[in-house]
């Protein structure tokens, strides 16, 4: 038997005003979360997925060995325990028993060596196998024992392990990337796949057999919003439950009573940044002057003042503001046109009569891209735009819906510069996105940029525990970027979800807003939606 969800208040017509946050009568089976998102999933199959939609709604169906809470701590999740030998080189992890995969098989120590080998499988499309190519020996000694051995001291290795296991049954033997489990997923985690209408919607519903014990919430609807209007339009009109405002939506769009009764707004600083990226295979952008130049012309404080209204800050690197390893000592390009000409000239280009400059006869012409849906990413590029012509280089802004921005641009290196964000780990290791050997199509060092330097820092990084070590090479590697500026990083927005007032347990902390999604649910006398067999 499947499950079907009915809506007791229809999507596309405003509800009926209802009272939320009321009393909160306790924990209450039911209800239905509605999310939404400018961007559809790529793929299921967490390995193949570069994009933040897949693996948000991965994240619900499948489990790592281990997770993170909302202070930035590890815990287990599908290990019950874990030791860590004396050398620092072995990590013996202790399996929760009875844990079933959602198609009823036993999840084993079995599954999780199988994932380890897809992970360093040449064969195998994923962005992420670095960390696990650390490890000289893996082992299943038992069932509920997988041990893993690296060869040198590997600090991100417990962390790597929040991995999303894959179950053996279904994929050894397979093509991975021809899997019917990129369209229907079968995890171990709290909800389990219902229907995915492309361009439309993703629907899970609750895993009545979760090893944690059922969530609250029947189910999760993640709906497809091109258009952050619309999608605007479907949350004033109460029907989704959560949606990331704009600085304009939060400070005054959404300043009114009504708003105020349904839903809760919060606002934090989230581990992410937007940024200019430069293709490093185009000769303009070899010479650091030139990409120091470009930096230099963006006004940063006008992008967070204008754009952001004031909510967020200027970015100087790919790290947030307060963690430890933030360098807040950085090179500093702040907004200097007189100084941004001087390096031009110095670089070679010259500027004509007309004001634009040019290199051998060639002005100095290129073409920013990115993604549809985003306001703020293209308000933010018009800033640039305007800043950059007024120096004397031409630009152009060119707009691309998501997947086949992704798929034809980004991972086939197809683009002179582009305007993205990055959601970065917890941990301060960026080998994927800076290192020169991750390079190659579908990797994350997309604008191919390669620094020995910078290199050798990431392995110093990675390859202590001593987190006074780390900090020294996380804060070098911070100078060099900033010296390099293979980026220029544009600033750290901050979050500004509203959240239905209805969802109680949510807990803002170090880690955001979503580490405890699992706990969240709806009183009795609030819950909207139900949910039906058929």
């Amino acid at each position: 038997m499947g499950l079907a969800f009915y809506l007791a208040a229809g999507c596309g017509s405003p509800e009926p005003e209802k009272v939320y946050g009321g009393p909160d009568t306790g924990p209450a089976y039911g209800d239905l979360f509605i999310d939404a998102s400018i961007g559809d999933a790529s793929t299921l199959i967490p390995p193949l997925a570069s994009d933040a939609a897949s693996h948000a709604i991965a994240s619900l169906v499948y489990n790592g060995l281990v997770k993170y809470d909302g202070d930035l701590n590890l815990m287990g999740d599908l290990a019950e325990s874990w030791e860590v030998s004396p050398d620092g080189l072995t990590i013996t992890f202790n399996l929760r028993r009875g844990v079933k995969w959602q198609d009823g098989a036993p999840f084993t120590a079995k599954d999780v060596l199988f994932t380890y080998r897809v992970m360093v499988d040449p064969k195998t499309p994923t962005a992420y196998s670095g960390d696990y190519l650390q490890v000289k020996k893996a082992e299943a000694p038992d069932d509920y024992t997988f041990r893993v051995t690296y060869g040198q001291p590997f600090a991100p290795g417990l962390g790597s392990w929040t991995l999303n296991i894959l179950p053996r049954h279904l994929l050894e033997g397979q093509d991975i990337t021809k899997s019917p489990l990129a369209r229907r997923p079968i995890g171990t985690g709290p909800y389990k796949f219902q229907e995915w209408q492309a361009g439309e919607k993703i629907v899970l519903g609750y895993n009545p057999d979760y090893f944690e014990g059922r969530v609250y919430l029947n189910g999760y609807i993640y709906l497809i919003k091109p258009d952050l209007a619309t999608m605007f339009l479907e949350l004033k009109g109460g029907n989704i439950d959560r949606m990331g405002l704009t600085p304009l939506q939060y400070t005054r769009q959404t300043a009114y009573p009504k708003f105020a009764r349904m839903y809760n707004k919060y606002r934090y600083i989230p581990f992410s940044y937007i940024y200019l990226g430069y293709n490093l295979d185009e000769p303009r952008f070899q010479d650091r002057r030139v990409r120091q130049a470009l930096t230099l012309a963006i006004n940063k404080r006008e992008i967070v003042e204008g754009v952001l209204l004031g909510l967020g800050q200027e970015a100087t690197g790919p790290y947030k503001p307060g963690t430890w390893y933030y360098n807040p000592d950085v090179p500093r390009f702040s907004y200097d046109p007189a100084r941004a000409k001087a390096l031009l000239t110095a670089a070679g280009w010259r500027q004509g009569p007309d004001g634009v400059f040019a290199k051998d006869g060639k002005p100095f012409a290129f073409t920013i891209l990115t993604n549809q849906g985003n306001d703020l990413r293209q308000r933010t590029a018009e800033i640039i735009q305007r800043r950059l012509q007024e120096i004397g280089i031409q630009v152009k802004i060119r707009t691309v819906e998501w997947a086949t921005f992704i798929k034809e641009f980004i991972e086939k290196g197809n683009f002179e510069a582009v305007l993205l964000g990055w959601n970065t780990g917890l941990d301060p290791d960026q080998y994927d996105i800076w290192h020169s050997s991750k390079t190659k199509p579908g990797e994350l060092n997309f604008i191919h940029y390669k620094n020995p330097e910078v290199d050798k820092l990431l392995e110093e990084g990675r390859h202590t525990f001593d987190k006074e070590k780390r900090r020294r090479a996380y804060f070098r590697l911070q100078e060099i970027l900033a010296e390099d500026q293979p980026y220029t990083f544009l600033f750290v927005p901050d979050s500004l979800p509203a959240i239905s007032r209805r969802f109680r347990g949510i807990k803002p902390a170090a880690a955001g807003i979503d580490y405890n999604f699992t706990k969240w649910y709806v009183p009795k006398a609030e819950q909207k939606y139900r949910l039906s067999p058929y």
